[in-house]
């Protein structure tokens, strides 16, 4: 009989296995690779690499580890998880919002038309 493991696992695995798959598809992102494109370097199919970014916990550990690998070569899981990657901190950069600040009267001067 074929089990999923969403049926066998608790709420906390299932949420670090979620983590964990946001962890590898922002890394993608931030390294600006396509999942596809890093599906095929890891020797995958683009099913699997979706399973695996979604959080699917029945995906083999080896697989996730040949994901990691297509995206930054030598990278291990804790240094994923950990976070310190500068493609992930330029990423975070550049989606920090920005505060508009209002003009200032000699600026609004310069525009007024």
């Amino acid at each position: 009989m074929k089990v999923t493991q969403s049926a066998v696992l608790d709420d906390a695995r299932e949420a670090e296995a979620r983590k964990l798959g946001a962890a590898l598809a922002r890394l993608r992102i931030a390294r600006g690779m396509k999942q596809e494109q890093t599906a095929l370097r890891a020797g995958l199919s683009r099913n699997t690499a979706y399973r695996l970014e979604r959080g699917d916990a029945g995906v083999a550990i080896g697989q996730v580890l040949r994901y990691l690998d297509a995206i930054v070569p030598g990278k291990t899981l804790l240094e994923l998880l950990s976070g310190t990657d500068p493609a992930l901190a330029a990423l975070s950069a550049k989606e920090q919002r920005r505060r508009a600040s209002a003009l200032s009267k000699r600026e609004l001067d310069e525009i007024d038309f």
